[in-house]
């Protein structure tokens, strides 16, 4: 069996403690600031293994210039359930697994996004500002929300494990639920449609959970926000990058909208200034699966899938663009 004491495991940038510390624990860890090939000496080429990262806050990219400095390089263990801050499909093409952190955070971000679409359309947070700056003692009662849940109809932007989790908890609701994926969902009852376009049309409030990717760029376009209509309400939990963010700000402007819920942002934590002063936005600093409980558990997941892979050729989590890679055998 493979001794993990001696396989070297490089953590570039800044991971989640307690992944440092079991990696330091079980791996012969190697440190560096931050995502650079340029910091990878000689020695270090020749000695690591695998890799355990989280783009998403150390900053940089774990993409084919990284990867091929590490010619020994076998896993990389990416922190989060989204790893668009890897090139996955370079590594898979290259015989390196890639391992995301699904299902652990499911529950989170699932019970985050319906918090935000909430606190949306009932005005939550200046509910309370209203209440703490004296106002309900001097002014009276709060006005009365323009929005409500009731008698809404729910598009969802990505069926995967988190959408299906969001899907199922408004359906309790009492909210007829449809959705719009890369293609329909085999045994799911809601009602598909094969274009965001033709979902928002089919809705009044659009849930975004798709992921970071090329195909997905700037899909909630200006387009797709005039089909949502002038009562429409849109959340998004999932990527930043998935919206025009510059069509969003100017259809909360314009009526074209009625409101947004915003956890994630294209260029995080800059948030476009359109955005912060529009008065019907609620705004998040990306906190959809930030408790303690769940980030030691996709930090335990990132370490688990190390040994995994170390201890017995098999990764726990792949990702689908390298689920392909060959398991190794181990003694």
């Amino acid at each position: 069996m493979t001794d993990l004491r001696s396989v070297t495991i490089l953590i570039p940038g800044k991971l989640h403690g307690h992944s440092v510390a079991r990696i330091r624990d079980t791996f012969n860890l190697v440190e560096l600031d931050r995502i650079d090939p340029a910091l990878i000496g000689e020695e270090l080429k020749a000695s690591v293994r695998g890799v355990a990262a989280s783009p998403a806050i150390g900053g940089g990219m774990i993409d084919r210039a990284f990867m091929s400095a590490l010619p020994g390089l076998e896993i990389v263990a990416n922190f989060g359930v989204g790893y668009d801050g890897v090139d996955a499909r370079w590594a898979g093409e290259h015989g390196v697994v890639v391992t995301n952190t699904p299902d652990v955070l499911t529950e989170e971000v699932a019970d985050t996004a319906v918090g935000l679409l909430i606190n949306t359309v009932r005005e939550l947070t200046k509910a309370e500002a209203w209440l703490r700056d004296g106002r309900w003692k001097r002014d009276g009662n709060y006005p009365l929300t323009p929005l409500t849940l009731r008698d809404r109809k729910v598009g969802i932007f990505g069926m995967g494990r988190i959408g299906l989790a969001i899907a199922k908890r408004l359906e309790a609701f009492g909210l007829p639920i449809a959705y719009h994926n890369r293609r329909q969902v085999e045994g799911l009852d809601y009602a598909y449609h094969d274009t965001l376009e033709g979902l928002a049309s089919a809705v009044d409030t659009l849930v975004s959970v798709a992921p970071g990717t090329p195909a997905t760029a700037k899909a909630v376009n200006a387009k797709v926000l005039s089909a949502l209509g002038p009562d429409g309400v849109f959340v998004n939990i999932g990527r930043g990058s998935t919206v025009d963010e510059a069509a969003l700000a100017a259809a909360l402007s314009d009526g074209t909208i009625a409101a947004a819920g915003l956890d994630v942002f294209a260029d995080e934590p800059n948030v476009p200034q359109a955005l912060l002063d529009a008065p019907n936005t609620v705004l998040l600093p990306h906190v959809g699966s930030a408790s303690e409980y769940t980030r030691r558990a996709m930090a335990d997941l990132v370490v688990d899938n190390l040994i995994a892979w170390f201890g017995k050729g098999k990764p726990l989590t792949p990702v689908a663009e390298t689920a392909s890679v060959p398991a190794r055998h181990t003694d």
